[in-house]
């Protein structure tokens, strides 16, 4: 698989990448000795960071971008912390019980995985008795920036570039995670949509946003020169349809879900 992610392009606003990452660690349930797996780690900062806020025993942080993960790879990591080069995808496919992770900890990641009724029962499986789930993915995918983008995608030169690929939309409702995460032995499951309120200078860098994440998609499936196109008349099309305000409110759905199971 072509790696198009750009370490740069994305850290272009990690203050507001961060919030939900430590939202979504103050979900989890700290024990003495855990045994953690970061699904989807990116550049593993913020793994580094988990990693150290639980005093883990082990975390093992995945990411199947090597581009991501060679800056962190270039720097000696603490005792009990390791990456690897890996998709989600594989993980679960190798895992199977009895596991013993502690944590399956997840922020901004699964989303990109196909299936999320199939998949979260076989994280769950992963789990130690006693095992946490936590992970956090976007809701965005009502919103201007992807309509846009699926627009565009079903229109010539593109729509024959593609093939016929169209980006795929896993995330599920808030009620019917609950609901999934409840029927996954999880008694007290957690879910909470935030609507995380990220102030950008204006409009356009909004685009610049979405380049460091949603379009790295349509440039793995797109020639380089038609990307670049492709970008541009995104690009025009998606700040006609925004409020030109200065500075720009762009708010910024996220489902952040935790379970635990029973001992």
């Amino acid at each position: 698989m072509i790696d198009t992610w750009d370490p740069v392009q994305y850290g272009k606003f990690q203050r507001e990448r961060e919030q939900p990452f430590f939202d979504l660690l103050a979900l989890v349930r700290r024990r003495p000795g855990m045994r953690v797996v970061d699904l989807g780690c990116g550049t593993g900062t913020l793994t580094r960071t988990l990693h150290e806020r639980l005093e883990a025993r082990e975390t093992v942080g995945l990411d199947r971008s090597d581009s991501m993960l060679a800056k962190t790879r270039m720097n000696e990591p603490p005792e009990g912390l390791s990456f690897e080069t890996a998709s989600i995808e594989s993980f679960v496919m190798r895992t199977s019980p009895p596991a013993a992770w502690d944590l399956i900890f997840s922020n901004a990641a699964l989303h990109w995985v196909e299936d999320h009724a199939a998949l979260i029962p076989r994280l769950v499986e992963a789990l130690a008795p006693s095992g946490q789930l936590a992970f956090q993915v976007p809701a965005q995918h009502d919103a201007l920036t992807h309509s846009v983008a699926e627009e565009l995608s079903a229109i010539e030169p593109y729509a024959s570039a593609l093939g016929g690929w169209r980006r795929s939309q896993p995330v599920l409702t808030p009620d019917e995670y609950a609901r999934l995460l409840y029927r996954c032995g999880f008694g007290d499951p957690k879910v909470e949509l935030i609507v995380y309120p990220h102030v950008l200078p204006g409009r356009e860098d909004v685009v610049e946003w979405v380049k460091g994440t949603l379009l790295t998609e349509y440039k793995r499936h797109l020639p380089g020169g038609l990307y670049e196109q492709f970008v541009g008349e995104y690009r025009d099309r998606l700040l006609a349809r925004l409020e030109n305000e200065r500075p720009f409110f762009y708010p910024f759905k996220r489902i952040l879900c935790w379970g635990q199971r029973s001992a």
